[in-house]
Order: structure tokens, then C-alpha cells, then sequence
């Protein structure tokens, strides 16, 4: 007989308040990391963390050591967030319906693309030319800064490693750089 084994039937059968407890003790975190996996919530998952283990102590009577104890804990833990997902599951109205208003009448709806229109386009491209051409006019190594932090995108300890200067040097260097850039497009007539 396992040892997990063993505590369902001290748990189930004698009600053993520390069987209750070894169980939860052994399985707590193992259960609670695969179901904040699944939530990306760490309230949610301490939620659903105690409804699992509330709902396997309940059905211990139908815990069957053909399958290892964490095994059918999983499953409940699984199982309990399905049904979190369908308790919390956002309520959709058809489009059908939502075009008509309260007198019956159609309503037209603008829905947005998610996608920049041309004129964004166009805009966010001059932006882009103006600041590239103020990159170009600054001196070195401040260019050099600029370049190497937004448009390789290294982090500061990226940059001191490849120009092998210490990071509170980039540091310094990178903020004046970043004010002579502002003051170039501020002199140029206006920021970004």
C-alpha cells in the first residue's frame, strides 16, 4: 500500500484530520503551479487550489488506487477549471442582434480594424524618417547610444559589454543622449 494510499484511508475512513493535512501538504504546490498555468492568475488559482481539494475530499470515497492519488487530484484540479472557465465565460450577443436598437431600428456600427489606417501610416513613417535623420546629425558616442539601445534593442549591460565601458557609464551616456535627441526635435519644431 502507498504511502498516498494510506492517507486517503486515514483521511476517508477514520477522518484523520493529519492525513487531510499530509495530503495537502504533499500536493498543494505541485497543484497550485499546474493551475496557474492554465489561470496566468495568481488569485485564481489559490481559489481554485482550495475548491480541488475541497471537492477531493468529498469524493475520497471514490478514489481508486488503480491511478497514483496525484494523478486523480490533477483531474479534479482540471476539471475545476473548466468549470471556473464556463462560470466566467463573457456573454456575446451576435452582431444581428446587437444592430437593431430598442425601437426595432437598424443601427450601423463602425467596428475598428485593430490595423493603422494610411493616413497613421503615413504619419508614424515621417515620425520615423525625422527621428532617424536627428540620430544621424547627433555626435558620437551619443548616436552610437541611441542606436545601440532602441534600434538593436540591447539592454544596458548588452551595451557596456560590447563597448567594454561599465554600466553606470552607459547609463550616463544613454540619458544625454536621449535629452540631446529631445532638444534637436524640439529645435526642429516640435517632439515626437
Amino acid at each position: 500500500m502507498t504511502r498516498d494510499y494510506r492517507l486517503v484511508c486515514a483521511a476517508r475512513d477514520e477522518g484523520s484530520h493529519q492525513a487531510y493535512a499530509d495530503l495537502m501538504a504533499l500536493y498543494r504546490e505541485p497543484l497550485r503551479l499546474l493551475l496557474l498555468r492554465m489561470t496566468r492568475s495568481a488569485t485564481a488559482t489559490e481559489d481554485l487550489v482550495m475548491e480541488t481539494f475541497g471537492k477531493a475530499f468529498r469524493q475520497l470515497h471514490r478514489y481508486a488506487p488503480t491511478s497514483t492519488f496525484s494523478a486523480w487530484l490533477y483531474s479534479i484540479g482540471v476539471h475545476t477549471y473548466i468549470d471556473h472557465l464556463r462560470r466566467n465565460r463573457l456573454q456575446t450577443v451576435p452582431l444581428s442582434a446587437a444592430a437593431q436598437n430598442a425601437d426595432g431600428d437598424f443601427v450601423e456600427y463602425q467596428i475598428a480594424s485593430g490595423q493603422p489606417n494610411p493616413e497613421e501610416t503615413l504619419i508614424r513613417r515621417q515620425r520615423d524618417e525625422r527621428l532617424r535623420a536627428a540620430v544621424e546629425q547627433m555626435k558620437e558616442p551619443y548616436r552610437q547610444m541611441i542606436q545601440l539601445r532602441y534600434y538593436e534593442d540591447l539592454s544596458y549591460e548588452e551595451m557596456a559589454s560590447r563597448l567594454g565601458i561599465p554600466l553606470g557609464t552607459v547609463k550616463v551616456r544613454l540619458s544625454r543622449a536621449k535629452e540631446q535627441l529631445s532638444a534637436a526635435l524640439r529645435q526642429e519644431g516640435g517632439e515626437l
